[in-house]
């Protein structure tokens, strides 16, 4: 990056957070811009306008103005945009922040074939369904450091195969209990109640749970049972709700073998 900054700059592409199209462009005019920023031949340039105009669905847009575009249009020109110049990495901000459910999915379905060509994609994002559903590998970064990395599984399996929810009369107690089982991984607490993880199917372990904790006293109010979420990891790991105001919280998801 100090010896050859421009040319590290023509290997990268970008998706930022914040939509940066102008607003008095075409769709096509976009592309052929940035094209241009990039010195590629202007045969070239046409040729990989319409082939991304056809990967994002927006052939029918050609000629509209960016300010007649919806949010998502909006969002598939910047994927397109980021692309002009064949990265060989993509970094991409939030890209389906705001979006609907079903662009979420189209977007998604961009970034798989977008990866499958042979890009290395470093997206970050704030969904746990997105980062579980689009990595090779996942890195939990909190308050500006990366506090756990692994392959989506392994991070799910690190918490046990599965998860239990309780609810009982006296959480605290609860917990001393559980803690000294073989079968169980780990006990946190959560709002009203308790996370217990534990290394065994969850359906043949939680009678006896119940069982230990009421020959103690301790009545059951609430019962969940679970397989592991990447929601789970981040809150293990974080000590923390997604829904948590004033911290930072962050997914860095790396699709790509490169």
């Amino acid at each position: 990056m100090r010896t050859e900054p421009e040319k590290v700059r023509e290997s990268i592409g970008i998706v930022f957070q914040e939509l940066t199209l102008d607003r008095d462009m075409t769709v096509e005019e976009i592309l052929e811009y940035h094209g241009r920023l990039y010195s590629m031949p202007k045969s070239q340039r046409q040729a990989r306008v319409d082939e991304l105009l056809s990967l994002v669905e927006l052939e029918a847009k050609r000629n509209v103005l960016t300010r007649h575009l919806s949010g998502g249009m909006k969002r598939r020109l910047e994927i397109a945009r980021g692309l002009m110049t064949r990265p060989n990495v993509l970094f991409m901000d939030e890209p389906t922040i705001g979006l609907d459910p079903q662009t979420r999915i189209r977007i998604w379905e961009y970034v798989q074939d977008i990866n499958r060509q042979g890009t290395t994609i470093f997206l970050t994002t704030h969904y746990m369904d997105e980062a579980d559903q689009l990595s090779n590998y996942i890195s939990i970064v909190d308050h500006g450091q990366i506090i756990a990395t692994g392959k989506p599984w392994e991070l799910k399996n690190a918490l046990g195969q599965d998860i239990i929810y309780l609810e009982t009369s006296d959480n605290q107690g609860a917990s001393n209990i559980l803690e000294g089982l073989d079968t169980v991984r780990g006990v946190r607490d959560k709002s009203k109640g308790i996370i217990v993880m534990v290394n065994v199917d969850g359906t043949h372990l939680l009678p006896e749970i119940m069982e230990k904790l009421q020959k103690r006293g301790i009545k059951i109010r609430v019962v969940n049972l679970k397989k592991p979420s990447m929601d789970d990891v981040f809150v293990h790991y974080t000590g923390r709700e997604l829904r948590d105001t004033g911290t930072e919280k962050t997914v860095v998801v790396k699709p790509g073998g490169r």
